[in-house]
């Protein structure tokens, strides 16, 4: 089974959101598909807002438009990015 790395940016709809409650939501649901979850860091964005930034190993053989998919499900989710794909050798 093939692997790659998968980087996801998600902003949160507001500031005032629970970024605690997205990020586990988000772990859940990723890693429901398969993923493993490497990374989360958050990037502030302007005006109080942050983005959290997800780092995942992701089953190459699923398309990337599921893992998104199941991000936009999440509650207080305002929109899903990918900023990077990589394959992964080794």
């Amino acid at each position: 089974m093939a692997t790659a790395i998968l980087k996801l940016k998600i902003m949160p709809e507001s500031p005032e959101a629970d970024l605690g409650a997205i990020e586990g939501k988000t772990k859940a649901a990723l890693e429901k598909l398969g993923a493993k979850i490497h990374s989360v860091e958050k990037e502030p964005i302007a005006f109080g807002l942050v983005a959290l930034i997800f780092t995942v190993v992701w089953p190459e053989e699923i398309g990337t438009d599921e893992a998104e998919n199941a991000v936009k499900g999440v509650e207080s989710v305002s929109s899903v990015e990918i900023i990077d794909y990589r394959r992964a050798f080794g």
